[in-house]
């Protein structure tokens, strides 16, 4: 199977094509780097250093693809072209080949290309003054230095900064990214606060008022529409005061506030009086002592949203709303008739169980809802657990 050779870049191909140009016109106008008569020189005449400068301009066709293998048969050209009459341009080619090398290479050669070239560079500079004793025997070492040295330093030093660009640009991404998605998820976190607090502050107001209506449009009693439409419209008042504080918290540019006049635990008994008020038995045992804000917010739509739930789908019954204040932690519990009703429900989407888990899982908490069998038949029991310590307050905060 024949090799592929690489494709050379374009910029390649001109710098060879430059250098070859360059050298023929050097060696048109009989221009050399050295006479004939000295004692380095092995093939005098013009036509043998053309071989040195074909070979190396071909090299610079692999100064990207083949980097190495560039240096390697540029090292063996130029060794040619010392025992000629020599060309300016091959040696400046074979510089360029050398910068590549170190540039374009793999890491490994990145960094051994310069070390070698810098002992080569001391080597010819020390042996040939301790073996001849003149200063002009430095002179060789200088020469090697600006050939090899210079060039492999030049492009260790931009492989340095191109490095470190390509780093910081990568960085620069990541942070772009990282920020991107702490925005998605902030926004991601915001739109599923706001529908929790919709969902906690509207549905229950909705879920009466479609309760009652169905009731007053399916009894033909004026007594039982009358007292229909006056739940109906309390809760219409109560719902439509809700929208205003929801309203107020998304104008508002803090999103890190809860909405004006957020309700507490204190606030248990008005509900209770309201889901008495939309036909609901409930009892209301609880006793606490003071709860961070969270803690109570969380813990009143939590209540809120069990009555709720009550009120559309539990079977005729007690309701029982029970709170107390652990050492570390508020726990509470709803449960309700389960079971089938006569009555009109309302139809459920389960968001107000999934909202209710969110506040628990927010807060480092518990919660489970389910059908549990008790001595007075099946019961639906919300029970959750809520810790209150500084390290929960301050986390949820």
């Amino acid at each position: 199977m024949a090799v592929r050779l690489p494709r050379p870049h374009r910029f390649d191909l001109w710098a060879a094509l430059a250098g070859l140009l360059g050298g023929l016109l050097l060696w048109g106008i009989g221009l050399g780097t050295r006479p004939a008569d000295e004692p380095i020189v092995l093939f005098d005449g013009r036509w043998p250093l053309l071989v040195p400068l074909a070979v190396t301009a071909g090299c610079e066709l692999l100064r990207r693809s083949a980097p190495r293998v560039a240096l390697l048969l540029g090292t063996l050209a130029l060794t040619a072209d010392t025992v000629t009459q020599g060309s300016i341009v091959t040696v400046l080619m074979y510089t360029d080949l050398m910068y590549a090398a170190v540039l374009y290479g793999p890491p490994a050669s990145a960094r051994r290309i310069p070390w070698i070239t810098g002992l080569l560079t001391v080597a010819g500079s020390l042996v040939p003054y301790a073996v001849w004793r003149v200063p002009e025997a430095l002179l060789i070492g200088v020469a090697i230095g600006v050939v090899s040295f210079a060039p492999a330093s030049t492009g260790l030093i931009v492989r340095n900064h191109r490095e470190a660009a390509d780093a910081a640009r990568l960085r620069a991404e990541q942070t772009a990214l990282l920020a991107e998605m702490d925005r998605v998820q902030a926004v991601t976190a915001e739109r599923a606060r706001m529908a929790r607090e919709l969902h906690d502050m509207v549905a229950n107001h909705l879920s009466a008022i479609a309760i009652h209506s169905t009731a007053a449009l399916s009894l033909d009693d004026p007594a039982t529409s009358r007292e229909a439409l006056t739940v109906i419209r309390e809760n219409s008042v109560q719902g439509l005061s809700e929208m205003r504080r929801l309203i107020g918290l998304l104008r508002d540019g803090s999103g890190d506030l809860e909405p004006a006049a957020t309700p507490t635990l204190d606030s248990l008994g008005s509900l209770v009086e309201g889901a008495r008020a939309n036909g609901l038995d409930v009892t209301l045992d609880a006793e606490y002592d003071a709860v961070p804000t969270p803690v109570g917010l969380a813990a009143y739509r939590m209540v809120q949203e069990s009555l709720t739930n009550a009120l559309k789908h539990a079977a005729p019954g007690r309701v029982t709303v029970w709170l107390r204040r652990l050492d570390d932690a508020l726990a509470l519990r709803v449960s309700s008739p389960h079971g089938d009703r006569d009555g009109p429900r309302a139809p459920g989407s389960g968001a107000g169980l999934v909202g209710m888990r969110e506040r628990a899982a927010l807060l480092g908490g518990s919660f489970e809802a389910g059908p549990v069998d008790g001595p007075d038949g099946t019961l639906w029991v919300v029970d959750a657990t809520l810790p209150v310590t500084d390290t929960t307050q301050g986390a949820s905060e």
